[in-house]
């Protein structure tokens, strides 16, 4: 992304657009009108890296999870078929590395809630395999890995078959998102995770009381442990006016509670919000974004980290 004529890395860990291509609504191969975020305008804003969320939604919880979880893996993947000219599939160091030198777009998968797995390790190598690199465990509610943050106040911890799981995803490289974790699960990860895990779109409880938010203890130890916390544009997480300068305010927060600017970054949950917040209403208004934050005062060197660079270095290491 072009910012005060220099480039800027574009990292964002949260979208939910392959839905609307699961629902038959659109291709995001093709410029549309529907949704927040495509192929066509991330190139013209200069993105270099997207999560695409692979969430099962709710009613094909638990006995068709799995089945709807790899339709989801077979839509990215002919997404991204036959499409290099706009996108390539970040699987490894390799890719990223080649998304970074030549200025193209990446994509990488993530799954938003581990029902499909039904407890089972080996369910993490397919999964790998199959291109998944960033998993979370819950979404909000309790399944048989831990529980979901709708489970809070008094949800549980992570299970032994969830402890199971975040080893076999440590072994082999496939990050632990924390976001949607109950609270109580969110410090076992930290506990029994031998890698750093990230919150991908989480924001600041201190500014909005949501459970869906992250305590400033928690951000601080999810720093301390090397993780990053990706803010989010989701209204109901961002308190106050919810629009443009209130996601500035929790960026500003996290950046403050940390200490340094080396673990915040974005994760906007753009397609998986009913209305978009004021001044960020697709991913082609990022740069406002920045000019924002520049407004309020962060150097174009944070925000630069915070927009890109402290992810690239995140995942560089966590797949080596």
């Amino acid at each position: 992304m072009n910012f005060h004529g220099r480039q800027l890395p574009l990292v964002d860990t949260h979208a939910d657009s392959l839905g609307s291509v699961l629902r038959g609504e659109r291709h995001l191969y093709e410029q549309s009108e529907i949704g927040q975020l495509d192929f066509p305008r991330m190139a013209q804003v200069g993105h270099t890296l997207q999560f695409f969320s692979l969430w099962v939604e709710p009613e094909y919880k638990p006995e068709r999870a799995m089945h709807r979880l790899l339709q989801y893996v077979d839509s990215f993947w002919q997404e991204i078929g036959g499409h290099s000219e706009w996108i390539i599939p970040v699987i490894d160091r390799a890719s990223l590395a080649q998304v970074v030198s030549q200025g193209k777009l990446g994509a990488v998968m993530s799954v938003e809630g581990a029902e499909g797995l039904a407890a089972d390790p080996a369910m993490v190598r397919i999964l790998h395999r199959l291109g998944v690199r960033l998993l979370s465990l819950t979404w909000n509610q309790r399944n048989a890995l831990a529980d979901g943050a709708g489970e809070d106040p008094g949800g549980g911890g992570v299970s032994r078959a969830g402890r199971d799981v975040i080893q076999e995803m440590n072994r082999c490289g496939m990050v632990v998102d924390v976001s949607h974790l109950a609270e109580a699960g969110f410090w076992d990860v930290l506990e029994c995770s031998s890698h750093p895990p990230i919150a991908s779109h989480s924001n600041c409880r201190a500014l909005k009381a949501h459970r869906r938010n992250l305590s400033d203890g928690q951000i601080r130890a999810l720093a301390e442990h090397g993780g990053i916390q990706g803010i989010t544009f989701v209204r109901d997480f961002l308190g106050g006016a919810e629009d443009i300068n209130r996601v500035v305010d929790h960026i500003m927060h996290a950046l403050d509670v940390v200490g340094d600017d080396r673990h915040t970054a974005l994760g906007s949950d753009f397609d998986g919000v009913e209305q978009a917040v004021t001044g960020l209403e697709d991913v082609t208004q990022l740069p406002r974004l920045a000019e924002t934050m520049s407004d309020r005062g962060l150097s174009d060197t944070s925000i630069g980290r915070v927009f890109g660079t402290n992810y690239l270095e995140f995942f560089d290491n966590a797949w080596r």
